[in-house]
């Protein structure tokens, strides 16, 4: 193909088609970060004037040091998805690789994986992405992978490889709709611990049990082996999660810990786990200390993460219970902690928490006891007798 150089700008040519149709395009030579030289061109543009627009935007680019962004123009998104989760392969932890492997491979790649990284919009996203999904899962799991997305975006930014995240202020589905109570009163709690003791098998009962009287988190429960429990000294030590994607390390270093545990639960645990050698010998297999504590009673194989949903929709029924999820018996414990005026430290401490994700997640139970404290005092002094008050 012969081409002619324009008049204004030496970089740019004017070429003709098959169909003598005259087209442009721009040649431009630079030298990337590494300092090799490289050329970019680009053709099919229908005016002179658009050509030497394009160019300039490209000389822009590279007069800012961002090269990356002309190297990588036709980047697709499923390949800078891979990219990205090699590279920090050795950052994350194991169960968080998987986690979003499995996000990457059967959501974000089917949908986004052919468009280019750099040519992707916000409104392709929002209309054939994340309207897409909400189709199907419910809002927690859209707002899970949409959080993903952002996090491997913001990377591609930080790499230089896109200017800016244009994925910015996306209509995400609302988590209002039959949204779980958060916790239940004391009261709530025993009408459910009673139904599940009355109406469930011995491994639900007794991992509701322990989640209500612990704050533990659920795939903490899960992972817990027998060899974690010290019967001696009603202590049990939190040191890893176990989810669908296997068994790892606790959420944080704050997470691993030694709490003390209630009489009730330790006696609930004795009488467990001779059910579990029980279990265990019915399929020809011994109970270990290495054991994980509950098991299917249906198969002796270690309980799942989601085999609590339906024994809890279960028991919501039958009790007439507003709706409420495993974590909801987590906020429990810890709201009935905080309404009995324990100190914040040590909750957080138990819950495998910091002080300051404690006032996030329970601030307006904080307001509630701090309210009840003031009108405590009040309420003391007035008995007491005492006239220094403002009105005296």
């Amino acid at each position: 193909m012969e081409l002619f150089k324009s008049e204004k700008n030496s970089e740019v040519y004017y070429y003709f088609t098959k169909k003598n149709k005259k087209l442009w395009m721009y040649r431009h030579k630079y030298y990337n970060s590494a300092g090799t030289r490289k050329e970019k061109k680009k053709s099919s543009f229908k005016s002179e004037k658009d050509a030497i627009k394009a160019l300039f935007e490209i000389q822009a680019t590279i007069l800012r040091g961002k090269t990356k962004q002309i190297e990588y123009e036709h980047l697709t998104v499923s390949e800078w998805f891979d990219t990205w989760l090699e590279a920090n392969s050795t950052k994350w932890k194991p169960l968080t690789i998987v986690q979003r492997e499995v996000i990457i491979r059967l959501h974000i790649k089917p949908i986004l994986g052919k468009y280019k990284l750099q040519k992707l919009d916000k409104t392709t996203y929002q209309r054939f992405f994340i309207n897409s999904l909400a189709q199907k899962y419910a809002a927690t799991t859209v707002r899970s992978i949409h959080t993903i997305f952002t996090i491997a975006i913001n990377a591609a930014v930080e790499d230089e490889i896109l200017h800016r995240n244009k994925f910015k202020g996306i209509a995400l589905p609302s988590l209002r709709k039959k949204e779980a109570k958060k916790y239940l009163t004391p009261e709530e709690l025993n009408i459910f611990l009673q139904c599940a003791k009355e109406t469930e098998n011995a491994t639900v009962y007794t991992i509701l049990l322990l989640i209500s009287y612990t704050g533990m988190r659920r795939g903490e429960a899960l992972a817990l082996r027998w060899s974690d429990i010290n019967f001696k000294y009603n202590t049990i030590n939190i040191i890893r999660t176990r989810s669908k994607a296997g068994t790892g390390s606790t959420k944080t270093l704050n997470s691993e810990r030694t709490i003390k545990v209630d009489e009730l639960v330790i006696a609930q645990l004795k009488s467990y786990q001779m059910t579990m050698k029980e279990l265990l010998l019915s399929y020809g297999r011994k109970h270990q200390e290495s054991n994980f504590v509950f098991l299917s009673m249906f198969s002796g194989e270690p309980l799942e993460s989601g085999a609590l949903e339906h024994p809890i929709k279960r028991i919501i029924k039958k009790t007439k219970l507003p709706y409420c999820t495993v974590h909801s018996l987590r906020h429990t414990h810890a709201t009935i902690l905080m309404n009995n005026g324990f100190p914040i430290k040590a909750i957080a401490d138990r819950l495998g928490n910091t002080p300051q994700m404690i006032h996030t997640v329970y601030g307006h139970v904080l307001k509630e006891t701090e309210d009840a404290i003031v009108d405590a005092f009040t309420l003391a002094i007035n008995k007491s007798g005492a006239k220094s008050g403002a009105n005296s």
